[in-house]
């Protein structure tokens, strides 16, 4: 019973890694939070990604002031 979860845990996580590669979440230069917290909610939503599910994230940090 461990292997099968085990298995489905993998394959969910993979497809969840390819839905972020197919939305150009890899490329580019600079990562900000948001970007890395884009890429680990689409990898972790796995296959509901192709259901329409489009987590997002909005990392707002508070500016210094001058």
């Amino acid at each position: 019973m461990r292997t099968v979860i085990a298995v489905v845990v993998i394959v969910w996580l993979l497809i969840g890694a390819f839905a972020a590669y197919q939305r150009d979440y890899y490329s580019g230069g600079d990562k900000s939070c948001a970007d890395f917290g884009n890429i680990a909610l689409t990898i972790g939503s796995g296959p509901l990604n192709y259901f329409g599910v489009n987590p997002k994230i909005d990392c707002e940090v508070p500016k210094p002031s001058e």
